[in-house]
């Protein structure tokens, strides 16, 4: 089962679920849906769910899709004339560049807010669903991406100290990868303990995937990241390597995956869980200095 396609299956589900009342925008949102990406996000919510001894259902692949929506909408608002001013994602034209700017701010708003009515279509118990909208809700507004990205646009062309970069990109990027790890653990029903856990894990990979982008945007070229190098640089923002240099980057980048396998080797030994999946995901976040 290949379930990047599973979970794009989803996606394209529910926007042909029903008559559209406009094929222009449900066209703008699967330019950006169909444009690529690793959805890192999804299969992490998925491999977790397997690894807890779950078999994954069409339900498991709806919050999945959810969780891609919400991304891939944050995406299309981040590439803005307003905001980031890209002109290009995931290697395509940028939705403001191939459509229009009116088009791409409504293609972002559709993609947030169907993403609790996917996950409130599916088959699920209610106080699971809840929990999942509620937390979603949470990590990707005001007091998650969202307000992490306010404080980025905030952040430019000021010298941050370490403790306000962390505090912009826990929750600007770090909250959104956070939310899978959360989410299986109320799908899989898990005791506190565990919860804590996974949070733990969540939080380390949301902080080692920030730094792996900084790094990347000051090292890889335009083939590689499938957008415009260097455009931290270029809106003077504060980033792990501007402020800690390169070689402190690697080390944090290295010490935060280190944690996350000592996170599920213990899981492993003491739930039964089975780490394999998220191990192989852990381990393609490292980098070569």
């Amino acid at each position: 089962m290949d379930k990047i396609k599973q979970v794009d299956q989803a996606i394209r589900a529910y926007y042909h679920s029903q008559d559209s009342v406009s094929k222009d925008l449900i066209e703008a949102i699967l330019y950006s849906i169909d444009s690529g990406g690793k959805r890192i996000r999804p299969m992490i919510l998925l491999d977790l769910l397997e690894g807890f001894g779950l078999e994954v259902t069409d339900a498991h692949f709806d919050v999945a899709a959810a969780l891609e929506m919400i991304h891939t909408g944050s995406l299309i608002h981040d590439d803005l004339p307003a905001m980031d001013n890209d002109d290009y994602r995931r290697g395509h034209l940028t939705s403001h560049k191939k459509f229009d700017e009116a088009t791409a701010i409504l293609a972002g708003d559709s993609l947030f807010l169907d993403a609790s009515g996917l996950i409130a279509e599916a088959d699920l118990a209610t106080d699971i669903k809840l929990s999942l909208i509620q937390s979603l809700s949470r990590f990707s507004g005001t007091f998650g991406m969202v307000g992490g990205q306010m404080l980025d646009m905030k952040g430019e062309g000021k010298k941050l100290t370490l403790e306000q970069i962390q505090l912009i990109h826990t929750n600007k990027t770090g909250a959104l990868l956070a939310f899978p790890f959360i989410a299986a653990g109320y799908i899989a029903e898990q005791d506190d303990a565990t919860m804590n856990q996974l949070t733990k894990a969540g939080r380390l990979i949301g902080l080692a995937f920030q730094v792996r982008d900084d790094i990347l945007d000051v090292t890889a070229d335009f083939e590689a990241l499938g957008k415009t190098p260097n455009k931290d640089l270029l809106a003077d923002k504060s980033t792990y390597p501007a402020l800690l240099g390169l070689d402190k980057s690697y080390e944090i980048l290295e010490d935060s995956l280190n944690k996350v396998v000592a996170i599920f080797q213990k899981l492993e030994q003491e739930r039964a869980f089975k780490a394999d999946a998220i191990m192989v995901i852990i381990e393609r976040l490292r980098l070569h200095a």
